[in-house]
């Protein structure tokens, strides 16, 4: 069982510099899979505005979204659809590789549109939903319907986050001290531990270490 995840750019058609953009995506992915190398396939652009990505657990898409989420500065933003489901590949002359496809992906495409329906009508801040293929939905009802609750709690708070606080809580997710955090923004271990305090980073801390991925 693979979980598949889709992660669409908003807003792509409203950006001013979509090539700047694309930059600020490739970077913020390549520090993340530095820092936490547990995909099986990494997050990679397909077409138009999506770009996909194969983790072995439910655990390590979760942690892997949201050290992204901290890690893009404000203005460049993904919505992700994570679906439970086989992933296959389609043998084609075109692509040494294949076509990937399969259950996972339409359940990850199923996830990236309930977002967008979550953001117009009932939590602006959604940025993340996990669905699992009808062929074991029963199997993972109940994490997936924990998943989902954490991911609107979770994504609520991140989306209050000014941009520094964002990259603090990325730190302490990785367990770096307060005091490098604060020499690294050149700011003070205590406007450190005031900024972290107010945005209720503890707590998304606290659940990425629960985790357990690194």
């Amino acid at each position: 069982m693979s979980i598949a995840v889709t992660a669409d750019i908003i807003g792509s058609r409203q950006l001013a510099d979509r090539v700047s953009a694309q930059r600020a995506f490739d970077d913020a992915i390549a520090r993340v899979e530095q820092d936490l190398p547990v995909a099986t396939q990494g997050l990679r652009p397909t077409v138009g505005d999506e770009q996909q990505a194969v983790y072995p657990s439910i655990d390590a898409a979760l942690g892997t979204i949201l050290l992204l989420r901290l890690a893009l500065p404000d203005g460049v933003e993904f919505r992700y659809g994570i679906g439970i489901g086989d992933v296959n590949r389609v043998p084609s002359s075109a692509s040494e590789k294949g076509i990937s496809e399969g259950p996972g992906w339409w359940a990850a495409r199923s996830a990236i549109e309930h977002v967008e329906m979550l953001q117009k009508r009932t939590a602006p801040q959604a940025r993340s939903w996990i669905i699992a293929d009808e062929s074991v939905a029963d199997q993972h009802a109940d994490a997936v319907r924990w998943a989902n609750v954490y991911l609107l709690t979770r994504d609520e708070i991140v989306g209050t986050m000014s941009e520094r606080v964002r990259r603090l809580t990325y730190g302490r997710c990785l367990s770096r001290t307060q005091r490098e955090l604060a020499e690294a923004e050149g700011i003070t271990q205590s406007a450190v531990s005031q900024g972290l305090s107010t945005a209720g980073a503890a707590a998304i801390v606290e659940g990425f270490r629960m985790l357990d991925l690194l």
